[in-house]
């Protein structure tokens, strides 16, 4: 494996005067540095329209992609001061959406992925104060689906939006209206649109039955089509479909706050919103949380994991969605990112807190752990001693390479193998803490959210736009 990398600091380029547009009633803070690359002639691109991209499983096809030759960051084009949150942008149709928190005030902006011109935005009022002390803004990405945006704020704001002129078309308020808790770090889940639905794992509790845990509503005006009651709450993983037995099928995995703690998987008829299959999977331990997305595999499989006590465990279901344990691996526990699955292989950032959070690979049939790196080291800046690593990162996979985030602001290429690890490509972009937002691809260009503000340089919460485009 290739030694790791001191940490180099490169001062930002000169930057070119943004186009002057009318911003109120919000000050925009956008900093254009240069034009990236035109796109090849052979450049596949596809949109990335919610939180784990197109294909709901933290993978791009877009080509070709080019790093730097030397481990510095790639060509900077733009940079935004971005508020409170832990929502990345989504991207599609040609433009960016980014929700955050700036003030007491959730806001939706719409701008120029290119040159991160802003072209609309809305606010709507928030009060949410994390009693864990972590980000007081959204936790969901915003979800595009052709015209229309949606999003769900911290407190259950859910709000769809027309994507050319940002007028308000509908809006709920979850929270009230199911009754749901804050829980540990308020409403965490994506939406996700299926067909004519946007389906929503909003964990209810109210007193008359076990809850509404999941519900869809008309995604055109928003009216309920079902719920789904069970008494396991709203995780912090966001739903997906699934095709097993070439039905669809709707997967959720819940567990909100509870004592005793409970949750687990839920196979749902995306259709109906009848429950199929409830599969137990969730810590005994009050303050723990299930907050990474499962992951879909071939011949009707479903990978869940959690990194507070049981760890990962391969499902296998039926042809009526009945599930059955295939493998258990309680070493091999995601936080929250959402592993990868590579030729029979799966990678993933285990454990629970940084000290402890290694990059695993498991056989996706056998189970069997082929090994695990403890991404980590020690950064001395300015006289001052660092724990540094990628820790709790996260994975991006295209079909040239893997890109790896790690939580402290570290940019890399993964060349992953069942038989280990190779780092070809690693720069610093800065040094902030909870650097836990997946990045985006679109367009050959990539979004990195910086969520806190740089331990060294003292720069501000940011969003980063790098070209990773060909020069040539």
């Amino acid at each position: 494996m290739k030694k790791y990398l001191p940490l180099l600091v490169i001062p930002l380029l000169s930057p070119i005067a943004a186009p002057a547009i009318d911003q109120e009633p919000l000050a925009d803070s956008l900093t254009f540095h240069n034009p990236p690359a035109p796109l090849t002639p052979n450049a596949k691109y596809e949109d990335w329209p919610r939180f784990l991209g197109p294909n709901d499983d933290a993978s791009s096809a877009e080509i070709p992609l080019a790093f730097p030759k030397t481990n510095t960051p790639p060509p900077i084009v733009w940079e935004l001061q971005k508020g409170a949150g832990y929502a990345g942008p989504s991207v599609a149709g040609g433009k960016l959406f980014l929700f955050h928190r700036l003030d007491e005030n959730e806001v939706l902006e719409c701008r120029n992925p290119e040159t991160g011109t802003l072209l609309w935005s809305h606010h709507n009022p928030v009060e949410y104060r994390d009693r864990y002390g972590f980000s007081p803004g959204p936790r969901a990405a915003p979800v595009i689906d052709k015209n229309r945006v949606y999003t769900l704020g911290v407190t259950g704001h859910l709000a769809c939006h027309d994507t050319a002129s940002g007028e308000l078309i509908w809006s709920r308020e979850i929270n009230s209206e199911y009754h749901v808790p804050t829980y540990f770090f308020g409403t965490g889940p994506s939406p996700l649109v299926h067909q004519n639905k946007l389906i929503l794992n909003v964990g209810g509790r109210e007193p008359e039955d076990n809850g509404v845990c999941v519900i869809a509503l008309d995604k055109l005006n928003g009216e309920t089509l079902w719920e789904t009651r069970d008494p396991w709450g709203a995780s912090y993983a966001s739903p997906i479909i699934a095709s097993l037995h070439n039905r669809d099928r709707l997967l959720v995995f819940a567990g909100g706050e509870s004592k005793p703690a409970t949750g687990g998987l839920l196979c749902i008829d995306p259709d109906s919103g009848k429950v199929f299959d409830r599969f137990p999977w969730r810590a005994d331990k009050y303050e723990s949380v299930n907050a990474s997305t499962p992951i879909v595999l071939p011949d009707n499989r479903v990978f869940i994991s959690e990194c507070y006590q049981l760890g990962g465990v391969l499902l296998e279901y039926d042809e009526n969605a009945r599930s059955s344990v295939v493998w258990e691996a309680p070493a091999f526990g995601m936080h929250w990112m959402t592993p990868l699955l590579v030729d029979g292989v799966i990678y993933g950032f285990s454990g629970r807190n940084e000290p402890d959070a290694l990059l695993s690979c498991y056989d996706a049939t056998t189970g069997t752990e082929r090994w695990r790196e403890d991404l980590s080291w020690r950064k001395v800046i300015d006289g001052r001693n660092f724990g540094w690593g990628f820790f709790r990162g996260s994975l991006l996979q295209t079909p040239e390479l893997t890109i790896a985030l790690g939580e402290l602001g570290t940019l890399a290429i993964f060349e992953l193998t069942p038989n280990g690890l190779e780092i070809p490509y690693q720069t610093d972009l800065f040094f902030a803490r909870e650097t836990w937002t997946l990045p985006v691809l679109y367009k050959g260009l990539l979004y990195v959210c910086q969520n806190t503000p740089d331990v060294i340089s003292n720069a501000p919460p940011r969003l980063l736009c790098y070209s990773l485009r060909p020069s040539e």
